[in-house]
């Protein structure tokens, strides 16, 4: 295995998952605040799950969104 390779690729991943997801969060956050559906104020839970089957991987990460 190329360790520098292998992490580069890992660091490539995440990054596209990072700018993907908040992406995704904010125009979901926009539309539920144009509708009422939630406070300018919130405190959103949070839950990630990272999952790779080829190694057997999912875990889940759970944290908060807050608005304010």
């Amino acid at each position: 295995m190329n360790e520098e390779s292998f992490n580069i690729s890992i660091r490539k991943f995440l990054k596209m998952v990072g700018v993907s997801s908040q992406r995704e969060i904010e125009q979901a956050v926009a539309k539920a605040l144009q509708a009422g559906s939630i406070a300018g104020n919130a405190a959103l839970p949070a839950r990630m799950t990272l999952e790779i089957p080829g190694v057997q991987l999912k875990v889940g990460f759970d944290g908060e969104i807050h608005l304010d």
